[in-house]
């Protein structure tokens, strides 16, 4: 087999920890002796044991001599773990083959450099694209300090995300809702606006397919809902986040109450009667939000594009017409063709009746 083939091996095994490792990266390792796989491994809990120590003790053999082949550069740094260079280095393995340089600063190409200069062979950059491709969240999050944001909606062929009444069940089929819940469990938390606690009553949870619940998050500048709705109750996991302005702390009494049922109040600036979105998403990232799914409404949407804080759209698109309804975007302030904002195709995708379009600016 090839570097390439390997470094792909240790991608697919790295995805096994999706949902249990945030805020670290997925990492994926194989170790090869004699042409054949004699460990493998992946980081699967965040506080545990990294990809290369898992893939190290599951060997059979000693692994003196071997090749070692992951996705990110090894850790060179004392975190909740001891550094892998160091049990690389220890246990005499040859060569180390890395899918891409890791971004975080405490490590960004130091484990490499340790690894040289202890005579181990590194080769760097094998189906780069595809290892950064996986661990985006990771790595804005770790040189941004803010979190990942993707928008999600469900529309028709005429662009709206709801009726005139603002029913929006169900614009999409239910192998769309299926897709929709899978990529709720890989992120760390789904985001929603007031109106569309009030309006859908949502639960927020991952239901129609397998997969871990992210944490919940809803935006309510002035705290105007009720401390005894659904949301607040239905909060055993303690994984609801409100986030509002900080004009609201005065609502002692109301915080208090929310926050007895394992609530977690976020306090943000608030600009011309609405939320300052980008302080809000810093204090998410150091709540260790690697991660943000934004869910609706169309006032939210809009606020995350015009503040250009969002990094990629899922789109699902139903062959239904509605005329006259809630269009998914308000008015962005532009006001000529050639001033649209440009975003780009990603991905296509044909999901039961309906589509599946990723774009990115």
């Amino acid at each position: 087999m090839t570097d390439e083939s390997y470094i792909q091996l240790a991608l697919e095994i790295a995805k096994k920890g999706m949902g249990s490792v945030s805020p670290n990266p997925l990492v994926g390792c194989i170790i090869i002796k004699d042409d054949r796989i004699i460990g493998a491994g992946y980081h699967e809990k965040y506080g545990e044991n990294h990809a290369e120590i898992n893939a190290i003790n599951s060997a059979k053999e000693s692994v003196e001599g071997a090749d070692l082949y992951l996705n990110l550069e090894p850790c060179c740094h004392q975190g909740l773990t001891p550094p892998c260079v160091d049990k690389i280095i220890e246990k005499k393995i040859k060569k180390v083959v890395v899918g891409t340089k890791d971004m975080n600063p405490l490590v960004s190409g130091n484990g490499i450099k340790k690894l040289k200069s202890s005579g181990v062979e590194v080769k760097v950059g094998v189906l780069e694209k595809d290892c950064i491709e996986l661990n985006k969240f990771f790595f804005k999050y770790i040189t941004k300090k803010l979190p990942y944001v993707s928008l999600k909606a469900a529309q028709t062929l005429d662009g709206k995300i709801a009726d005139i009444n603002g029913d929006s069940k169900w614009i999409s089929s239910l192998q769309s809702r299926r897709s929709v819940h899978q990529l709720r469990s890989r992120y760390d938390a789904v985001m929603v606006g007031l109106k569309t606690v009030v309006k859908d009553n949502p639960n927020l949870t991952v239901r129609l397919t397998e997969g871990r619940n992210p944490k919940r998050i809803f935006l309510d500048t002035k705290l105007k809902l009720s401390a005894d709705h659904k949301l607040y109750n239905d909060n055993a996991d303690k994984n609801l986040f409100v986030i509002t302005s900080k004009t609201s702390a005065a609502k002692k009494r109301k915080i208090k109450k929310i926050q007895s049922k394992g609530v977690q109040v976020i306090f943000v600036k608030e600009e011309n009667g609405k939320l300052n979105l980008k302080n809000a998403l810093k204090e998410l990232a150091k709540n260790k939000i690697t991660s943000v799914l934004v869910e609706g409404g169309s006032e939210i949407f809009t606020s995350f594009i015009k503040q250009n804080l969002f990094d990629d759209i899922f789109l699902y698109i139903s062959p239904k017409l509605l005329g006259a309804g809630l269009p998914l975007v308000e008015d962005l302030g532009i006001k000529k063709i050639t001033s649209a904002l440009k975003i780009k195709f990603s991905n296509v995708e044909k999901i039961g009746d309906d589509v599946l379009l990723q774009l990115v600016i």
